[in-house]
């Protein structure tokens, strides 16, 4: 029999892997409580509502990969090379969450729950606001390192091509998931953040291993 930190653990990760494979709208209270063995009653006594559950567990799920994100864009690594592993996380995430047989792309569950949602259920929208924003944050270190080294091309603002890659990348995989095309997500992906960017062109074909 679980204990309440259990109960609350299990009630975080089956609403992640619900959100992972169905919409916000589709799941119910009822729905998380069976997928994850516990009653009603235990799901109220952690949360007050299914937002208030779903808001937590983005939450939980994005500290849970803020390590991941620390390493790759750690002052310690190159600008370049911060982009090399950028761009070979957002792939290895497809094939790490894909579903075989069913869905070659993956989107971020997260962000996209807050597309989802109008103004009734403002608590997925301020979290998926609010997370996108940290992740905005750590692309506009990397750009401005980029810019730094005097890598690119024009002179723009940090935090708006920041924010330009973070929409260019949801939006392409959306598109990928919608033509289930992995392979047009991986040709087109660092395609599109160099144009984004303005890379100088000797930088553009820079591998990881290259860099290093």
């Amino acid at each position: 029999m679980r204990n309440a930190a259990e109960t609350r653990i299990k009630l975080l990760e089956t609403a992640m892997e619900l959100l992972t494979t169905r919409s916000y709208h589709d799941i119910g209270v009822s729905d998380v409580c069976k997928h994850a063995g516990v009653t009603k009653g235990a799901f109220y006594h952690h949360f007050d509502s299914k937002a208030a559950l779903f808001a937590a567990s983005a939450r939980q799920h994005w500290e849970k990969g803020k390590d991941e994100l620390r390493s790759i864009f750690s002052p310690d690594i190159s600008p370049i090379e911060q982009l090399n592993r950028y761009i070979d996380l957002v792939c290895s995430k497809q094939e790490k969450y894909a579903i075989p047989g069913e869905s070659e792309v993956c989107v971020c569950p997260i962000f996209t729950a807050g597309g989802q949602v109008g103004p009734e259920d403002i608590e997925i929208q301020d979290c998926s606001r609010e997370l996108a924003e940290e992740q905005i944050k750590y692309l506009a270190s990397m750009v401005r390192g980029l810019k730094g080294e005097g890598m690119l091309s024009e002179d723009g603002d940090v935090t708006t091509l920041a924010r330009m890659i973070f929409q260019y990348v949801h939006g392409l995989l959306t598109y990928g998931k919608v033509f289930n095309d992995l392979d047009t997500v991986r040709s087109d992906l660092r395609e599109g953040i160099c144009r984004i960017l303005n890379l100088q062109c000797k930088f553009r074909d820079v591998s990881s291993s290259d860099a290093a």
